[in-house]
């Protein structure tokens, strides 16, 4: 047992701990931590951690003041919906190039990501994207709406 210079060992003064069993203590007590903080990641684990989201199949009502060749979209869906003289159809508003929403503009659709722009059917007019806005299935109960984001039909259909 080593002693300061002026000072008697007892025999109760620890033992120095050599270096070796001081990072063996360490390694263990840093391991014990990540298995407990591993077991309180696993409590969560039953808890799904998925948000719910809006049903794809949606109804709506159009507002009386809405005009021929004018887009409706309903609020927190990415669907444009139009009436004309020869009925009601859908278009989605989502960009066929990465799935950026598009906004709706007079002239027809435009992509705030990378530039594409659509005609009022959903035809391109100028790229990137490859293909045009897909229209959706409508079917009508009265003045209700019935929207399928789901299913898509051939441009040009209406209710």
């Amino acid at each position: 047992m080593t002693t300061k210079p002026g000072k008697e060992a007892s025999r109760f003064d620890p033992e120095p701990m050599p270096r070796r069993d001081f990072l063996g203590l360490a390694a263990l007590g840093s391991a014990a931590a990540a298995v407990i903080f591993s077991l309180f990641g696993m409590l969560r684990l039953p808890k799904a951690a998925v948000l719910t989201s809006p049903s794809k199949k949606f109804s709506v009502t159009l507002p009386d003041t809405l005009a021929e060749g004018e887009a409706f979209i309903p609020e927190g869906r990415s669907v444009a919906v139009y009436k004309d003289a020869e009925g009601v159809f859908a278009i989605s508003t989502i960009c066929t190039h990465l799935g950026c929403v598009v906004s709706a503009k007079p002239e027809g659709f435009e992509c705030p990501c990378h530039g594409s722009r659509f005609a009022g059917d959903g035809t391109v007019t100028k790229g990137p994207a490859p293909k045009a806005l897909p229209w959706l299935k409508v079917t009508a109960d009265g003045n209700r709406l019935q929207i399928d984001e789901n299913e898509e039909v051939p441009g040009g259909t209406k209710v």
